[in-house]
């Protein structure tokens, strides 16, 4: 399809013909993606031992951390990109790619001075202790050397989705995961490197990626080029994606302050076998959630460039079917970690039988009522589509933060360990009753609107 094609199709064509062509490389794309941190936990419960997959699962909060500032930054431009391609300023979005791209250079090398710098308190921090400590240091500071290419990777992949080219990110994102796979089993499995092989893997993957990327905005293939006369910052572009890109900043960021928490709280409730188990947890509600997101993903650009557009009854259709959509694939999460949890945990280690039994009871606790995730995920996300950055932070802020925190504390004092796992599905139904009325504002709002437009 060309370019011509792409924005034809975000203003033409049927809304679910068009949300299924962009999310089965959405869903291909996140899948792969969530590979990752799975892949990587496989191969190091099943070959290193269990506690080098506490180790790594203990400092999940900090990879979340470096995630959230790559969000801020290609999460925002890619909503500001659909909303100018939606307008046909194609000279905006050019200059909102170019402030992206540095931005993203410069994030990183912050990120990775500082992560040096206080790498010992940030593990202590989040709960590693002298079993682990070894193994999630090597691990950190092997990704934090290769933080630039995960920020620019994954960034820049999001740019080329929020373009229309949904393929193209897909496969993106194949070559990254498949050559992560390969390398793990290289280093892991062939020449025993143990964790330093995991993270060795992981970085050489987003390296690819990178190149890749930077490959295809400097090609004829993309909508909009990577221009050099777009490299230079201009602080009222920054603000244009910096202000989008704060909602899914904070919500990553709340996302690591609770599961530093957590880690602090499996300890005093449980022990290092529950931070393992919580590692296994969070790779499958991930991989669940990120199934939902990959809706979203789909959206984004259907909803920005409609937006942009004024076309509002597309706006509503796409809203709607994602709703639907979502609710249906978290009810099938939900029975798949109800029924075969124990298969779950087995696939990352099949020698261990306390991680085997904690992590069965806080699967199946942690995701109880998943069904009621899909769509506060979806109007989250859609929110922060059409440029309402505020609310969307809101309605993240309020699960992972407002409800979530201080159920960390209360309820494990009444249920133990138990009370650890069952904040999570508390804090998720608070939160949905406020999601339902934002929902049902929200497709009133569009009624409006398109009553108006109509003869």
């Amino acid at each position: 399809m060309g370019k011509l094609g792409k924005i034809t199709a975000l203003e033409f064509e049927s809304i679910p013909k068009l949300l299924w062509s962009y999310f089965l490389p959405a869903f291909a794309g996140v899948i792969i993606n969530s590979l990752y941190n799975i892949v990587d936990r496989i191969f190091i419960g099943q070959y290193v031992d269990a506690l080098a997959l506490a180790g790594l699962s203990a400092i999940f909060p900090i990879m979340i951390i470096m995630m959230a500032f790559g969000m801020l930054v290609g999460m925002g431009a890619g909503v500001r990109i659909s909303i100018n391609l939606g307008k046909k300023d194609y000279s905006r979005a050019e200059l909102v790619l170019g402030n992206a791209f540095i931005m993203m250079i410069i994030v990183s090398v912050l990120i990775t001075v500082i992560g040096f710098t206080i790498s010992h308190p940030l593990l202590q921090f989040f709960g590693v202790n002298e079993q682990t400590y070894t193994y999630a240091q090597e691990y950190l500071h092997i990704i934090l050397m290769g933080t630039v290419f995960n920020i620019l990777g994954y960034g820049l992949n999001n740019l080329i989705r929020s373009e229309g080219s949904a393929q193209i990110a897909m496969i993106s994102m194949l070559i990254s995961a498949g050559l992560n796979i390969l390398l793990d089993y290289i280093f892991i499995v062939r020449l025993q490197m143990g964790v330093k092989g995991a993270a060795y893997a992981t970085v050489l993957s987003q390296v690819a990626l990178t190149t890749w990327v930077i490959a295809h905005f400097k090609s004829s293939r993309s909508v909009i080029q990577l221009r050099a006369r777009s490299l230079k910052l201009t602080r009222n572009v920054v603000w244009y994606i910096v202000s989008i890109g704060f909602a899914p900043f904070s919500m990553q960021i709340a996302s690591s302050a609770v599961f530093g928490i957590y880690n602090i709280q499996l300890i005093k409730y449980g022990s290092d076998m529950a931070i393992g188990a919580m590692g296994v947890i969070i790779s499958i509600s991930m991989l669940m959630v990120m199934t939902v997101i990959s809706i979203t993903m789909a959206n984004q650009p259907i909803i920005g460039f409609n937006i942009g557009a004024k076309n509002y009854k597309r706006v509503k259709e796409t809203l709607r079917i994602s709703i639907i959509a979502a609710t249906v694939i978290s009810i099938a999460g939900f029975a798949i970690a109800q029924l075969m949890p124990g298969a779950i945990i087995k696939l990352f280690n099949n020698k261990d039988a306390e991680l085997l039994r904690i992590g069965t009871q806080g699967l199946r606790i942690f995701l109880m009522v998943l069904p009621l995730i899909g769509f506060q995920i979806v109007i989250g996300n859609y929110y922060q589509s059409i440029g309402k950055a505020g609310i969307s932070a809101f309605l993240s802020v309020l699960r992972q933060v407002i409800f979530l925190i201080p159920l960390l504390f209360v309820l494990p004092n009444y249920f133990g360990l138990a009370g650890v796992w069952l904040s999570a599905p508390v804090s998720d139904t608070m939160s949905a009753c406020v999601c339902v009325f934002f929902t049902v504002y929200e497709f009133r709002k569009l009624n409006k609107a398109i009553a108006l437009q109509t003869p």
